[in-house]
């Protein structure tokens, strides 16, 4: 699937603890813009959702975790990088245990390296940080 011509159906999921979320930072070389996004990806043909999101926690953060409640699904139409995308997403709450809990996961993920890090759920909430996509302000509470 080409991500840039196709609507892509991924999963997210909203890891909070001590009022802080797991996010992933990202770069936008374009816009010059810094933001961050939750962890998750695609969901494959045939894969139940939540399943999806099992799998890329195994496959970014080397963990399992529990999926909690649906939270909801959100269209996102957006451009990265000069390249227009479409997605359809469905965000779930998420837990993590206490024995997999680390300051900072190290991600290898499509040849990019980068980490996943919990940020002040304030700072997003404030508009010092962006987050992607914009309906996550919707879980933050």
């Amino acid at each position: 699937m080409d991500k840039y011509k196709e609507i892509r159906p991924i999963v997210l999921g909203m890891v909070k603890k001590n009022n802080k979320l797991l996010v992933t930072e990202g770069y936008d070389k374009i816009k010059d813009e810094t933001f961050y996004r939750s962890i998750g990806g695609g969901i494959e043909f045939l894969e139940n959702s939540r399943d999806a999101l099992k799998r890329e926690f195994k496959e970014e953060l080397n963990i399992e975790i529990s999926v909690g409640d649906f939270l909801g699904i959100s269209e996102n139409i957006f451009t990265f990088n000069g390249k227009k995308a479409h997605e359809l997403i469905l965000f779930y709450d998420v837990n993590i245990k206490d024995e997999d809990y680390k300051e900072r996961y190290h991600i290898i993920d499509d040849n990019c390296e980068t980490d996943a890090v919990w940020i002040d759920i304030e700072k997003f909430k404030n508009k010092e940080l962006k987050i992607y996509p914009e309906q996550v302000y919707n879980y933050l509470d």
